[in-house]
């Protein structure tokens, strides 16, 4: 069985999913009975190929998984107090959990500003004064988007216009914060800025879970990690120890390795 990480004090909110089954239409299975566990103010990655499970699984979690003709058929999701499973996006936002989507997804047409106001949309009875203080916040971690604020998200550069994904997800002042994909397509300057911003949005209280190609980023950043093999859990561990398994060097990290898998479970 995956090992899980630790639990944390019962008042302290973390996410649990537990057994998931996840299909698309009536044939298509996408997850078998993932659990994972992303503890309060914890950061943990999830690692695997392309067409592992991985955005499934954010989307499960997220609620816009019915957006994608997905269907959570067994199993359970839930984020502290809340029962995550066949909710929508708003009462996952509600609860505290957000999503930023693979490929930034901003609105071109709107303003830097304009966009970030989006963020806040789902949250009703938010004090103006909150809504600046998300701003500021957004602002403080990336001084670019307030340099740029009356200017259409679409003229943004890639980078920019990832860092006004993560920063309208921000507005919305998640406790957890999905991130799917966050350094896809950037150059290597604005991956490490990227890195250093997910440490900060930690280090200010932001659980995070971390889909992410670039697995020496990830492992980086995590204190645990997953290894999602078609639709299944096969490794898991702290990302330390993962890091050094010759599974995850191999398959992974790019490095040859003389030895086989760590415990013979390779992730092939």
């Amino acid at each position: 069985m995956p090992e899980a990480p630790p639990d944390e004090e019962p008042s302290l909110p973390s996410l649990r999913v537990e057994e998931l089954d996840v299909t698309y239409g009536r044939a298509l299975s996408a997850l078998r009975s993932v659990s994972l566990t992303v503890p309060h103010g914890g950061v943990v990655a999830l690692l695997g190929a392309n067409g592992a499970g991985k955005t499934t699984l954010l989307r499960a979690v997220s609620g816009t998984l019915r957006l994608h003709r997905g269907a959570v058929t067994a199993g359970r999701i839930r984020y502290g107090g809340t029962d995550l499973d066949g909710r929508d996006p708003v009462a996952a936002v509600r609860a505290g959990v957000v999503q930023v989507p693979e490929g930034r997804r901003v609105f071109a047409g709107l303003s830097v500003d304009e966009n970030l106001r989006a963020g806040g949309l789902g949250l009703s009875r938010r004090a103006p004064a909150q809504v600046r203080e998300a701003r500021d916040r957004v602002f403080a971690l990336f001084p670019r988007l307030a340099e740029r604020v009356r200017q259409p998200a679409g003229l943004l550069s890639g980078g920019e216009q990832q860092m006004l994904a993560i920063g309208r997800a921000l507005m919305a002042s998640p406790r957890l914060l999905l991130l799917d994909e966050p350094s896809l397509g950037l150059a290597p300057q604005m991956v490490h800025r990227i890195a250093e911003v997910v440490r900060l949005i930690n280090a200010q209280g932001t659980a995070v879970l971390l889909v992410e190609q670039n697995a020496g980023m990830a492992l980086s950043l995590a204190d645990h990690a997953y290894v999602l093999e078609v639709g299944e859990i096969r490794l898991s561990g702290p990302a330390g120890e993962l890091a050094r398994t010759d599974a995850v060097r191999r398959l992974y990290l790019g490095e040859t390795t003389g030895g086989t898998a760590a415990d013979g479970q390779g992730a092939a």
